[in-house]
């Protein structure tokens, strides 16, 4: 014969409801948890690692200006063709200024020897 347990169990069914509202909450709200640590030996810092996180939706992260996904190619395929359209133009420019310093010192050579001939 076995008898009802009168305790609440911790991980019950009622738990899983309650930590999906939880989380939708916090999610929701947004919450943010900040901390530093400082080691020191004999009054002298050695290390400082400040820590910060921020746990939100991202709909809640944008509202409050955090979209830094966006631009991170590893991230974003935008970011990605973002990225690989200004590698694109830099590239441009530099062939452009290549042929440019090129073509003028031809031009000074063609000039020199129709100087000369012309005198």
């Amino acid at each position: 014969m076995t008898t009802a347990s009168r305790l609440p169990d911790p991980y019950g069914s009622g738990g899983g409801a309650n930590l999906a509202d939880i989380l939708e909450r916090v999610l929701d709200k947004g919450i943010v948890i900040a901390g530093d640590i400082r080691i020191n030996l004999l009054d002298i810092e050695l290390l400082t690692i400040k820590l910060r996180l921020i746990v939100a939706s991202v709909d809640k992260a944008k509202e409050m200006g955090i979209n830094w996904w966006e631009d991170d190619p590893g991230l974003s395929t935008g970011a990605r063709r973002n990225e690989l359209a200004a590698e694109n133009e830099r590239l441009q420019r530099r062939i452009a200024e290549l042929e440019e310093a090129a073509h003028p010192a031809v031009d000074s050579a063609e000039t020199k020897k129709e100087r000369r001939e012309s005198a």
